[in-house]
């Protein structure tokens, strides 16, 4: 029988998962209901287990405080003096438990060295008799999982029938490898640890817990005459999960630049990947005693939203987490530009106030991550909207794609940025680039809403209105956009509804964030005229030319 029972509700999983392979990693048998049998009743393997087991480790949470069974649990272990209590998201404890003590775990990514887990394990110590448990164990425990995302890229398999294939697989693998080096935002295992797995029957999961990891990048590269397949899945080891998964075929001309190319395209893809699977795992907890990487990724789906009430909350959800870590560059870089939002579409009294605390935002993001492509490009969007001149931001972006040519957000700002100072043509290459790195997220519904502006810019109307009506991504500009090209296309009515709804997004006159999102006097114009036309007003000399078809 197992020395260690584990208690907990469904919905933790994760964690007591956690803290299951911590306790094995320390030499104890461990049990939990993820192991019964097939062919026994639960209920009588559960209290077998839970009578022959020397401790019993309750993973409070607020569902765990609502369960019958944890609770029935917890009650034996109580009655039979071998309770061990963690509390992992700062749930009022049920009474009488909430008069024994209780180690805080709250936001723990599996610390060995944590207060709070160190409480845990002397507890179970005591309680089985192993006082001196963990000396040699602990040499060999597991390292504690980083507070951003950790990623190892195993050894791809080689599936060709040439064995001397292999150096092909190896070098396909240490290419991935040192494209996601370059985000910064993501922790990296080197590839001389991962090949110390090649050959051995080892699962992800055990790889990212003797690695210290939280996702695992599996490959594999099927070679035939002049032609390569290489297939990549993306785990999330906390439950094995795919999160991800691509494949790639090409030909071999070029045995250099194909790598190049897949890792590039890989690592683009990854980083966002990565970042969705943080902010469900973020969403999932609740918003009181969280750490200042969770209240990131908690405020970067309001972000998203570019709504005021949104945009309101994730500010202020950054404002927390930079309070908990001032040096927390990202974070200061997005809530610099929550205060760019804010100052285009005037949603404040105090506009020149939110503008200046989001230059000294950006300033300090700038000093602290100046060499984070992410968050270079997330200074460069924000100054874009704060500063006078586009100059700055352009260099900035520029730096960022040099640091990181695969990042698919870095393209968007920079195609953004683009279309913003006039430079059709660079904005839409740069957008379709980010699109080709990140082909089903968030920047492809963003990065068509501003090709359709650059489109518009190049007096396109009808491809632009097309790319606005197969876009679900609503912010104040864009409808101004639409309705100035219903205008011209003599969509009337649509034009009117259009500029509703930029009436009820925005508070600001358009004639305002003409000045902001149009920096280039033709295409200031050219909006402006077409904004006039559907409210009604005569057309102007610029209406009249791009009716003659005539350009800028």
């Amino acid at each position: 029988m197992s020395d260690v029972f584990i208690s907990y509700a469904r919905s933790t999983e994760a964690v007591a998962h956690r803290v299951a392979e911590a306790l094995r990693a320390m030499g104890y048998g461990v049990w939990r209901d993820d192991e019964l049998p097939a062919h026994r009743a639960y209920g009588d393997v559960i209290e077998e287990r839970l009578a022959a087991a020397k401790a019993v480790v309750v993973v409070w949470s607020a569902e765990a405080v609502k369960s019958e069974w944890v609770r029935s649990e917890a009650n034996r272990a109580r009655e039979d003096h071998k309770l061990v209590q963690l509390n992992i998201d700062g749930a009022a404890l049920p009474m009488p438990f909430d008069q024994i003590q209780c180690a805080n775990l709250v936001g723990w990514g599996g610390d060995l060295d944590a207060p709070g887990w160190r409480k845990v394990a002397a507890s179970v110590a005591d309680l089985t008799g192993a006082k001196s448990v963990g000396t040699a164990a602990a040499a060999a425990a597991p390292p504690p999982i980083p507070s951003k995302p950790s990623i190892a890229v195993m050894p791809f398999a080689n599936l060709s029938s040439d064995p001397e294939q292999d150096y092909f697989a190896d070098g396909m693998m240490d290419e991935i490898v040192t494209a996601l080096t370059r985000c910064k935002s993501i922790f990296v295992i080197g590839s001389g640890s991962t090949l110390s797995f090649k050959g051995k029957p080892v699962g992800a999961q055990e790889v990212a817990r003797q690695l210290g990891v939280r996702y695992v990048l599996e490959g594999s590269v099927r070679r035939a005459a002049n032609r390569v397949r290489i297939a990549v899945k993306l785990i999330d080891a906390a439950d094995g999960a795919q999160i991800w998964a691509d494949r790639f075929d090409d030909s071999l001309e070029d045995v250099f630049a194909l790598q190049d190319k897949v890792a590039l395209s890989i690592a683009g893809v990854i980083e966002p990947a990565v970042r969705d699977a943080e902010i469900r795992r973020a969403s999932k907890r609740p918003t009181d005693n969280m750490g200042s990487y969770d209240l990131y990724l908690r405020a970067l789906p309001l972000f998203r939203t570019f709504r005021r009430s949104e945009m309101s909350r994730a500010l202020d959800l950054l404002d927390r987490a930079t309070d908990l870590d001032p040096s927390f560059a990202i974070a200061l870089a997005l809530a610099a530009t929550c205060h760019m939002q804010i100052v285009s579409y005037g949603w404040s009294d105090d506009l020149e106030g939110h503008r200046l605390r989001g230059l000294g935002l950006a300033e300090r993001a700038l000093s602290l991550g100046g060499d984070d492509a992410q968050v270079l490009a997330q200074v460069a969007a924000a100054l874009r909207g704060l500063d006078r001149t586009l100059d700055r931001p352009v260099a900035i972006i520029d730096r960022a794609a040099a640091l990181n040519p695969g990042s698919s957000q870095v393209w968007f700002i920079s195609g953004l940025i683009r279309a913003v100072s006039g430079d059709s043509e660079a904005a839409i290459e740069h957008l379709e680039t980010a699109i080709r790195l990140d082909p089903q997220s968030f920047v492809t519904d963003t990065s068509r809403t501003w090709i359709a502006v650059a489109r518009f810019e190049q007096h396109r109307f009808e491809e632009a209105l097309a790319l606005l009506r197969d876009s679900a991504y609503r912010f104040p500009l864009r409808y101004a956009v639409e309705a100035a090209l219903n205008a011209y296309l003599g969509h009337m009515r649509e034009a009117h509804e259009a500029l509703s709804h930029y009436n009820a997004a925005s508070s600001r006159p358009i004639e305002e964030i003409a000045d902001a999102w149009f920096r280039r006097e033709a295409h200031r114009k050219l909006f402006l005229d077409g904004v006039d036309l559907a409210e009604g007003q005569a057309p102007s000399a610029m209406r009249q030319a791009a009716e003659s078809g005539c350009s800028e």
